[in-house]
């Protein structure tokens, strides 16, 4: 159960690093993305800052602070509900699998994190 905490929660840590990344640099289909969701682009740091965040937690989280790492999985898996919901209000269906993907990471940290 513990290498299954520790891929899943790398995995996860890498997606939303490498997604906070193309935030900060606002990449062009992060630009495009938020246009046909209606967010302001003023809005890119700080989603950005807090997938860093939820990085950093899950990272924390593995190295021993496990109170932190499943804060950090509760967080992003309350950030991209968020983000599903934000796709579906605004009927974005064509990439919508993006948001569910990252959600369903952060589901399986929170699950495992919080069984270890």
């Amino acid at each position: 159960m513990f290498s299954a905490y520790v891929v899943v929660t790398v995995m996860t840590i890498a997606a939303n690093a490498w997604a906070a990344a193309a935030d900060f640099s606002r990449a062009g289909f992060v630009l495009a993305n938020s246009g046909e969701l209606g967010i302001s682009p003023s809005w890119i740091p700080l989603l950005g800052a807090l997938k860093a965040a939820g990085a950093g937690g899950l990272l924390l989280g593995l190295l021993g602070a496990r109170p932190i790492g499943v804060a950090a999985a509760a967080g992003l898996v309350l950030f991209f509900a968020g983000a599903v919901t934000v796709h579906v209000r605004a009927r974005v269906f064509h990439n919508i699998a993006a948001p569910g993907g990252f959600l369903v990471l952060a589901i399986a940290s929170l699950v495992l994190a919080t069984a270890r």
